[in-house]
Order: C-alpha cells, then sequence, then structure tokens
C-alpha cells in the first residue's frame, strides 16, 4: 500500500520553493495559503500571489508543481493561484523591511552599517562604452556567487535592461518595487516604467526622486555589491548619488585618447567636491587586436587610462589605480544587443578576461570599519 505523505512533508517541500522575485521561501512570506492531501495521493496547494497578473505566476506553478511531486507518496499535484489582500501586502512589505533593517524609505546602502559595496560608474563623455563595463563586471561578479544589483540611473540614456537581456517588468507591493532580474543580477530602470521607448523629459528635482525611489523603494535584499550606471558627466544624478549615498566609490572609464581622458579625468574630479572615494580607472577600448598577426592596434591612441589614474591621485592626494585595460572586441558589442554579456558568452576572449580581472579585484574589496559600531562592549572587571 502506497505511503500518504504528510502535511509535514508537504510543508518541507514548499519550503524549497522561492519567491522569483524576492528570493525567500514560500513558506517564509506567508504565500502559502492552504494544503490539502486526498486520499488517493492527489494534493492541491494554494498560494498567495503578491499581486494579481503576477509575471512570475507561471514559475511558481511549475516550481510548486517540481518540489511536491517528489514527496513520496503523491500521485498529483494542483496548484491553484489566489492573491493577497491589501493587508497582507502590507504585512509582507513590513515584514520584508524589518528583517534588511530598513525603515520606511531609508535606503539601506546609505548606513553606516551596510556591507554593501557601491560603485558609481562614470565617463567624463557618452560612447565610452561605460554600461558594457558595468553589464559584464556585474554579470562577471554575479558568476562568482556574489549578490549584485545594477541601478541603471542613466534616466535620458537608460540601456541597462536590453544589455542584461532583462525583459521582465519589476512587481509593486504596496509601495516596495520587486526588481527582475537576469544572469543572477537584480537590474532596475526607468526604462521599465515608460512605454514604447518613449524619451524621459525631466529636470533635476525629478532626476533626483527617481535615483531615490530607485534605492530606496525598491527591495534589494542583501547584496555583496551594487552598480550604478551613472550618466556622463557631472550633472544632478552624480550629485544626488553622493548625496543619497554617501560611502559610493567612483568607477571611471575612459578610453585612451587623449581628449577622452581629460573629459574623464574632470568627471572623476567631482570626488572633491562630494566628499567620494575612487575605486580606480578602467580603460575601454585599449586596443584592437590584429586578425591577422599577434600585434595590438592602438585605433584610439594609447595611455589614456594611465593618465587619468595619475591625474586623478594628483588631484585627491591618494593612489588611484587603473584596474584594467579592455580591448575592442566585436562581441562586447553584439552581447550587449542580445542580451549576453561577453563574459558569460565567451570568458576566453580577452576583452572577457580583463573584465573578470577586474570584477574580481572590485568584488573582493572590503569595506572600512572607520565610524561603524562593531556591537562591543567592555567585559565586567
Amino acid at each position: 500500500m502506497p505511503t500518504q505523505p504528510t502535511n509535514e512533508q508537504i510543508q518541507a517541500a514548499l519550503a524549497t520553493v522561492n519567491d522569483p522575485e524576492i528570493h525567500r521561501p514560500i513558506t517564509e512570506l506567508g504565500m502559502v495559503k492552504s494544503v490539502e492531501t486526498g486520499p488517493s495521493g492527489h494534493v492541491a496547494v494554494t498560494v498567495y500571489l503578491t499581486v494579481a497578473g503576477c509575471p512570475m505566476r507561471d514559475t511558481i506553478t511549475r516550481e510548486v508543481t517540481a518540489a511536491v511531486s517528489a514527496v513520496e507518496g503523491v500521485t498529483g499535484v494542483e496548484v491553484i493561484l489566489d492573491v493577497m489582500s491589501a493587508e497582507q501586502r502590507q504585512q509582507l512589505q513590513s515584514r520584508l523591511r524589518s528583517d534588511s533593517g530598513t525603515a520606511e524609505r531609508e535606503i539601506p546602502f546609505a548606513k553606516p552599517s551596510s556591507l554593501t559595496r557601491v560603485y558609481a560608474v562614470a565617463s567624463g563623455k557618452g560612447g565610452v562604452g561605460k554600461s558594457s563595463v558595468t553589464v559584464n563586471l556585474a554579470a562577471a561578479m554575479a558568476r562568482r556567487g556574489l549578490q549584485v544589483g545594477v541601478v541603471d540611473a542613466d534616466i535620458y540614456g537608460h540601456s541597462v535592461p536590453r544589455m542584461l537581456g532583462v525583459s521582465g517588468r519589476p512587481t509593486q507591493v504596496e509601495d516596495m518595487i520587486m526588481p527582475p532580474s537576469a544572469h543572477g543580477v537584480k537590474v532596475i530602470s526607468i526604462g521599465m516604467f515608460v512605454a514604447n521607448n518613449a524619451p524621459v523629459v525631466w529636470r533635476g528635482p525629478m532626476l533626483h526622486r527617481a535615483l531615490q525611489q530607485f534605492l530606496a523603494d525598491v527591495y534589494w535584499g542583501d547584496l555583496d555589491v551594487l552598480l550604478l550606471d551613472l550618466p556622463p558627466g557631472t550633472g544632478d544624478i552624480a550629485i544626488s548619488v553622493a548625496q543619497l549615498v554617501p560611502p559610493a566609490e567612483l568607477l571611471v572609464v575612459t578610453t585612451p585618447q587623449q581628449a577622452a581622458a581629460e573629459v574623464a579625468e574632470r568627471a572623476g574630479t567631482i570626488a572633491l567636491q562630494t566628499h567620494q572615494q575612487i575605486a580606480g580607472v578602467i580603460e575601454n577600448m585599449s586596443w584592437l587586436p590584429c586578425p591577422h598577426c599577434d600585434e595590438r592596434v592602438e585605433v584610439f591612441g594609447s595611455g589614456g587610462g594611465q593618465r587619468v589614474a595619475d591625474g586623478l591621485a594628483l588631484a585627491v592626494g591618494a593612489p588611484v589605480s587603473l584596474l584594467g585595460q579592455i580591448p575592442i572586441d566585436l562581441r562586447l558589442r553584439e552581447g550587449g544587443d542580445s542580451g549576453r554579456p561577453l563574459v558569460l558568452d565567451d570568458p576566453a576572449a580577452p576583452a572577457a578576461q580583463a573584465l573578470e580581472a577586474v570584477a574580481e579585484r572590485l568584488g573582493v574589496r572590503a569595506r572600512g570599519l572607520v565610524g561603524r559600531s562593531l556591537g562591543l562592549t567592555p567585559a565586567g572587571r
């Protein structure tokens, strides 16, 4: 006679199913409404969705079915979907904020206790491949097992979702936003909220408010690294980042060209006004490997990245490293168009290896303990 599955076994199986957006067990989030097991071993599981029309409903149904089907004695699984009430969503939001130690409208990365490394990827001018560098660094770090998020802070020229292959839209739970993800990277962009590639025509205060929402209202979870893809130059967004996330370090992207290097150095010296640290300089499009020989063709000249690093070091009075030189690779552009970062598609490519090396240096970089409470108390005598 077949073994009758117990409720404890079913609940244990359901505990292995994570919400695709929150990345926490559905049992822990209060998403399991009921479990009914028939005498023949047929199990009916009713699951709460956070919102009606949840884009992850098929994924949840598939994973619940697979998990419960694996329990000994289960002969069939039916997944019934319901929708949380406004009160249940509010309770979920409160639970998530409480678990992350974040109060309402608070930016977790700005707290002195935050262990997330925040890098603001900046450039002096457009066209230097800043966004390509950002998404490839993010993908490389995520592949190393780090929890990574990307804020597409280039409000006017948003491109990160396409370059990472993110097609989903954020889900809103009350006033908390669940970011979609791709390749293990969580992403938020204004492009997810505008229809038909419509332009964003905003001035300074609106830009600041959008960035604040991306940082405070999005449920990022426990991130190891957060990358902010800034617009070119030293405008409103760069200033807002310094105000909203003081621990953010600048990561300056340039090309070897003298004119580009001068502008990039200007963008990096904003750290003097904002009192930010500079994580380093990345030189993109450093050379083109000759397809017929082993020579390097320096299409945009040479030495720009090192000049920027040296100039910034002199300006801020502290060492600034040239973190890496990325050679020109047609597949880097193709990967951006297809949503497949080069570091994932062809890790052996010279450009991918250079990006991997930079990701390794940034991913293991530890935050200092200055000003941070260690939670220690003097021992009694």
